[in-house]
């Protein structure tokens, strides 16, 4: 009886209490082990925290890309309602890629010898203005196709230029280990862009018509305008030549064998596995739909690159960046080549999803390597290379799939397609090992 009554009694603790040296510790731990988890598994959100002027940059290229998404589907439908013909919508596409191809390596090279954020405030807001001119016209009933012609190709000259200042800005803004996260919040400002915009501007379309569209597109370049007017002067470091030639950017790329290898690994993806031009032929002969289904297959593979983004935590602590490109690459050519095999909707549109997932986690790495492997002074002209790549890959891969399907079916060409882009990208791999090997803690281009 004595024993037991010198042994200490425990005091009931109610549910939920908690305890300094106890349950308050494990909660606490608890929530870092929660947070901890969130940061492997969501896209890292670091580079919002340590740099204010990277926040505002990306918030204000977002809003703008949002209006462009909108622009750019009521060009199209204008240019039909003027015309009553898809050729002359088909040329929308030709009038905005040639003017990006043609000036995107000049404006790389002027990236490369002015302050960067004077060529991206400047190009920022002839685009606005550009803009107000497609409002202006609607308002004032200016109903000619050939000036919708002139507007888009005169943005996308300043599209040409505003793209390679704003990409060389990004290392100036943040550590080198902070690039791979930045690249993945990105990569959600085109996707979010490219899917959100059309919505948006379908809606207001057809609510309020084409002058109020662009007169929106033209309000929201205002963000991108505030956060580049509050950014740092962004002069290139100087280590060369004053003056800054798209053929010396050829050369020092000429002489960079793992810069090169991440536009070859593009082009086996973009040009040798791109479907996108067979998506009407798909829906009607594989899936038995219509425009609808057309629409889902074309939104498949930018959902997929979103939840690239989204899901992008784990890219920070992935060193072997080569290696990363060839394994996604091969991963979008994979992903192809099952989409050509399936007949059964869900299953297509999961694996281009799967594709477009893949194609993120691939420009991340490429976009880190290019920013981290090349100097300062060279960032420019290789962004503008990264343009022409980026804009003349896939209307090359159009083209293939198709003269391929017209000539043998869409099921050999994608299948094919998907097939050829594997081989093709470990062929490159075997060829130079030393982009497998390339590691960003010792970044040798």
């Amino acid at each position: 009886m004595t024993e037991q009554a010198e042994q200490p009694t425990e005091t009931p603790v109610p549910p939920g209490a908690a305890t300094r040296s106890g349950t308050g510790v494990n909660r606490s731990e608890d929530s870092t082990e929660i947070r901890a988890a969130r940061r492997r598994i969501f896209a890292d959100l670091t580079p919002f925290r340590i740099s204010p002027d990277y926040r505002r940059l990306w918030f204000g290229n977002m809003v703008s890309w949002v209006g462009s998404g909108m622009t750019a589907l009521a060009i199209s439908l204008q240019v039909y309602d003027l015309t009553g013909s898809s050729f002359y919508v088909g040329l929308v596409g030709i009038f905005t890629l040639v003017p990006l191809v043609a000036f995107g390596l000049y404006g790389g090279a002027i990236a490369d010898t002015v302050d960067r954020r004077k060529l991206g405030l400047h190009s920022a807001l002839g685009s606005a203005a550009l803009s107000a001119a497609l409002a202006a016209g609607t308002f004032a009933g200016v109903a000619n196709v050939w000036f919708l012609y002139a507007v888009i190709a005169l943005q996308s000259i300043c599209q040409a230029l505003n793209a390679p200042a704003r990409s060389a800005m990004i290392p100036k803004l943040l550590p080198p280990e902070q690039l791979p996260a930045a690249n993945a919040l990105n990569s959600m400002i085109m996707t979010t862009g490219t899917l959100v915009g059309p919505m948006l501007g379908g809606l207001v379309v057809g609510f309020a018509g084409y002058k109020t569209a662009y007169l929106i597109d033209a309000i929201t370049f205002a963000a991108s305008l505030y956060a580049m007017w509050r950014l740092p002067a962004m002069l290139p470091e100087r280590t060369g030549a004053k003056r800054a030639s798209v053929l010396d950017g050829l050369r020092f790329l000429a002489t960079r064998p793992n810069l090169r290898m991440t536009f070859f690994s593009d082009f086996c993806a973009m040009i040798l596995a791109h479907p996108r031009a067979l998506f009407p032929a798909v829906a009607v002969l594989w899936y038995g739909g219509d425009a609808r289904t057309t629409g889902l297959l074309v939104a498949a593979p930018a959902v997929g690159a979103l939840l690239g983004g989204v899901f992008s935590g784990w890219q920070g602590r992935i060193h072997r960046h080569g290696l990363a490109v060839l394994i996604s690459v091969g991963g979008w050519g994979a992903a192809i080549a099952v989409f050509g095999l399936t007949r059964q909707l869900w299953l297509g549109l999961f694996m281009l999803a799967v594709a477009g997932f893949s194609d993120t986690v691939s420009m991340v790495f490429r976009n880190t390597m290019m920013q981290v492997a090349a100097p300062d002074d060279m960032r420019g002209r290789l962004q503008g290379v990264f343009i022409v790549v980026v804009a003349g890959g896939p209307r090359l891969g159009d083209f293939l799939a198709g003269t391929v399907a017209d000539l043998t079916s869409p099921a050999v060409m994608v299948v094919g397609g998907g097939i050829a882009c594997v081989l093709a990208v470990t062929a490159l791999g075997l060829g130079r090992r030393g982009f497998a090997r390339y590691d960003a803690r010792n970044p040798v281009p």
